[in-house]
């Protein structure tokens, strides 16, 4: 290994990257001046891959103190990289099927979706790559390949591994790839001397590639140390990767050692991509926010089947629709005995998702009050089956605003216009589906009704912070 000579640059260069010069001597006050105003940056010096899935709660080496911020996009696009469903609202393709009662309902197949996306500096030099913010996913990827092909119809946007010279393979004796313990949560496999990874999302998607070392560029002046990231060949319909930004082990979060992070998501606008806010580390807007706390999991192998431990899970009390509250059982919304039900906020999944119990007593309220205006014998994508003809707004009035209600009197209000999904040919949807029905077994509250408000990940101190925003940026 190459030794760098032993000044005070090269103590720092593992912590991040700055500019160094080589001199004779250097001031003391100077010395004194420069590591003070490092000290709010500093990263722990350890590879972070190797460490257990609760580091980030005994570091103290965090950033924290950082207050750093991204612009966040709302795009549509084809394919459903995330991993709960493709929640699409536009080219569908429709399909005649036979119901239960003998009847037919139209169920549509989803072709495109929303999603929250970030532009990251990656590599060094860096390279910036569009990767869509999703806190129910661990494992951060990229799409890889050469920019050197002027023939080629790869992407401008493509992460050319050759052009970075802090990139390198996973080795396939990488602990990461051999786990002492099994990781079910990523499988790894070996191929040609290179770590691979094959990843499936619930909705079928798969993501496989090469697992790799890279650096993401944070600010001018702060570079992560190298984090292990997917770096995948498929490019299919997508050429946007994934920042997994839940609380397992080689998640963004967990690498490097983020203490806290936050977003805005902007109302949609017609037509065009909203702009909100993202922050990691300190949010200036924080002093009015209200908080809840994460709920603790059962970890390791023996866990129940069908819990999510990595998930951001909290535990919602109830729903309300209008000025009546749903007779919904709090317990429907707190995991049982084998890990189903519990309740998770997940910037990645578009639609908000309900066990059967809630979702029924849902639906049973919308009839009530707008039962005659729903779309007959209709099916979105087969998991929502409150759809409308029409204006949303005069629906929308109808119904009233929506309430998901949580603990210390913290709610999540859904105006009445947030509550639908543009499904296409003039048809809106309430955003809202059936969590079986995509074979899952979690409530979800999925983007669309996380609008215009502050989300705040406060992981260190395992809670959740909400407050009202407007979220576009000018």
């Amino acid at each position: 290994m190459h030794q760098q000579p032993k000044t005070l640059c090269s103590k720092l260069r593992p912590i991040m990257a700055v500019h160094c010069r080589k001199t004779a001597a250097m001031p003391m006050t100077m010395l004194l001046f420069l590591f003070l105003s490092l000290l709010s940056f500093s990263f722990q010096q350890e590879t972070p891959t190797t460490t257990s899935d609760d580091h980030h709660h005994n570091n103290s080496k965090n950033i924290s103190s950082l207050s750093v911020s991204f612009p966040l996009t709302t795009q549509r696009f084809s394919s459903r990289p995330s991993h709960v469903s493709p929640s699409s609202f536009v080219n569908q393709e429709e399909s005649k099927v036979k119901g239960n009662n003998g009847g037919y309902q139209t169920r549509t197949r989803l072709s495109y979706t929303m999603a929250l996306v970030l532009s990251l500096p990656i590599g060094t030099p860096p390279q910036t790559q569009q990767m869509v913010l999703d806190t129910g996913s661990q494992l951060s990827w990229i799409h890889c390949g050469s920019k050197r092909n002027p023939n080629s119809r790869q992407p401008a946007t493509l992460f050319d591994p050759s052009l970075s010279s802090s990139f390198s393979a996973l080795p396939c004796n990488h602990p990461v790839c051999k786990p002492q313990i099994p990781d079910f949560s990523l499988p790894t496999f070996c191929q040609n001397s290179k770590c691979r990874y094959s990843y499936f999302y619930a909705d079928g998607t798969q993501a496989e590639g090469n697992l790799v070392n890279e650096k993401l560029t944070l600010s001018p002046s702060l570079t992560t140390p190298p984090l292990v990231l997917g770096c995948s060949q498929q490019l299919g319909n997508n050429e946007k990767g994934i920042l997994g930004m839940n609380l397992g082990r080689l998640s963004f979060v967990s690498q490097a050692k983020i203490s806290k992070f936050s977003y805005c998501i902007p109302t949609r606008q017609a037509g065009s991509p909203s702009i909100g806010s993202f922050y990691l580390g300190e949010n200036p807007n924080s002093n009015g926010f209200h908080y809840i706390n994460l709920l603790s999991l059962p970890q390791g192998p023996n866990r129940p089947p069908n819990l999510d431990p990595f998930g951001y899970t909290v535990a919602m009390q109830g729903i309300r629709v209008g000025n009546k509250k749903l007779d919904i059982p709090p317990s429907v919304f707190l995991p049982q005995r084998n890990g189903a039900g519990q309740t998770i906020i997940d910037s990645g999944s578009e639609f908000t998702y309900l066990m059967d119990e809630a979702y029924n007593k849902v639906r049973e309220e919308i009839v009530r009050l707008v039962g005659p205006k729903l779309k007959k014998g209709y099916m979105y994508a087969n998991v929502a089956d409150m759809c409308f003809d029409g204006n949303p707004t005069e629906i929308g009035r109808l119904i009233g605003n929506m309430a998901l209600e949580f603990d210390k009197g913290v709610e999540i209000v859904i105006q009445n216009e947030k509550m639908f999904g543009d499904v296409g040919g003039g048809v809106h949807c309430l955003a809202i589906g059936r969590t079986e029905m995509l074979g899952g077994a979690s409530n979800i509250i999925g983007n669309i009704h996380q609008q215009n408000m502050w989300v705040e990940f406060d992981i260190d101190s395992r809670r959740i912070g909400l407050g009202r925003a407007d979220c576009i940026r000018s």
